[in-house]
């Protein structure tokens, strides 16, 4: 078996060249994040699409902490992380169903009129700037605004989120995500406790009072499902819309293409997210029982992480994967997982993403990227797949 694979700084600033290699050799190999925890890195898209759906793959939070060996600084126990996404079934089950009946595609499509409004607002801001970072100005402001006004949460607070979450998703020291631990649930226990006694029109206060047959979200439940919500609500399309301009502006034929024709965005939407999508790793998952993956053999009680990256990329599945092709049928790709874990909020990043591209485009003709693409800093994430900064010139 080949030497494990370290995933560190240089590793995330170009994932793509490692990933081609990594997939040429199997689908699968040993991997050591930063923290040094060793785990099975899966890179190829029909092994990555079996197992995000294998039942034999565990996200029981409980047992995963047990399972983190002593001085990897992983094992951080975390009320907040008492949610769908750590839980297998009966409990993902429960829990999924419960908030499904409040996050409903209508609620999303009832949206619409209020993201339009919040993106043209943001680009006249950012028409008077002139040039601005895309990330600080529009990809992060806009997804944040939609989920804080979605759940209830005031919009004073939204910047104080972002703080708060950074650690949970970038690479981060014990002391920091204590810190933000604290703060977070502190924040949503008082603002859970406000939505109880006077509700409002939001989805936080249909999560306090929402049943099914007499089932309900203990108090616990409800603040872990806000955490995840608001983090899972903005992070992903941030990065959505920040990695579909990039792609964009680094593919001068392809804008050409969809500004000539402006039908193509849903689909081109779809091409963002499999060429580069928000996720690079799925969150972890940890072996029942022994698996076979190719001719690897994955111990029980193990940790595997999927490259939802690198299965998009993979030419078993799609032809030219390394080409931006927004005419090319990208249904099928991984970007939002698959399975009974497959993104809750897809249809609301697609929607935001369809609407911040599109009038970006539309009211911008001569936008331009303002540096030199090998320069950018990509973020030190085995989650998140996005640039600290991108700036741009919007003319």
């Amino acid at each position: 078996m080949s030497e494990p694979i370290r995933l560190n700084r240089a590793f995330f600033q170009d994932p793509h060249t490692i990933y081609r290699e990594l997939r040429a050799e199997g689908p699968i190999r040993p991997a050591t994040p930063e923290r040094g925890l060793r785990v099975w890195l899966v890179t190829r898209y029909a092994e990555a699409k079996a197992l995000l759906a294998d039942p034999r793959l565990s996200k029981d939070g409980d047992r995963a902490l047990e399972l983190f060996p002593e001085g990897t600084g992983g094992a951080h126990a975390s009320s907040l992380s008492a949610h769908m996404l750590n839980s297998d079934p009966p409990d993902h089950t429960r829990l999924r169903k419960l908030v499904n009946r409040a996050f409903t595609a209508r609620t999303v499509a009832r949206l619409r009129p209020r993201i339009e409004q919040i993106t043209d607002r943001l680009l006249d801001d950012l028409a008077a700037a002139g040039t601005v970072d895309l990330v600080e100005s529009f990809a992060f402001p806009l997804p944040i605004t939609v989920i804080c006004e979605l759940l209830g949460v005031p919009g004073s607070d939204s910047d104080k989120f972002r703080e708060w979450t950074k650690p949970f998703v970038m690479a981060a020291s014990a002391e920091e995500l204590r810190a933000a631990h604290e703060a977070v649930e502190s924040y949503l226990i008082e603002l859970v406790a406000a939505k109880r006694k006077a509700p409002g029109e939001d989805l936080l206060s249909a999560l306090v009072q929402v049943s099914d047959e007499g089932d309900r979200l203990s108090p616990a439940e409800i603040v872990s499902m806000a955490f995840l919500l608001l983090v899972a609500g903005h992070e992903t399309t941030v990065n959505l819309i920040a990695n579909g301009v990039l792609a964009l502006l680094q593919n001068p034929e392809q804008l050409a293409a969809l500004r000539g024709d402006p039908s193509l965005l849903p689909n081109a939407v779809e091409e963002f997210l499999r060429y580069e999508g928000p996720i690079n790793i799925a969150t972890l998952r940890f072996t029942t029982e022994p698996i076979r993956v190719g001719d690897v053999e994955i111990p029980a009680e193990e940790f595997v992480m999927i490259s939802l990256l690198s299965a998009n990329r993979d030419d078993d599945r799609f032809s030219e994967p390394d080409r931006l092709d927004i005419t090319r049928s990208a249904g099928g790709h991984l970007a939002f997982g698959h399975g009974i874990h497959y993104c809750l909020g897809a249809p609301l990043a697609r929607l935001e993403a369809e609407i911040a591209l599109g009038r970006l485009l539309s009211r911008f003709p001569k936008l331009e990227l303002d540096i030199d693409p090998d320069a950018l800093q990509w973020r030190v994430s085995t989650l998140i797949r996005g640039a600290h900064v991108v700036p741009i010139r919007v003319g």
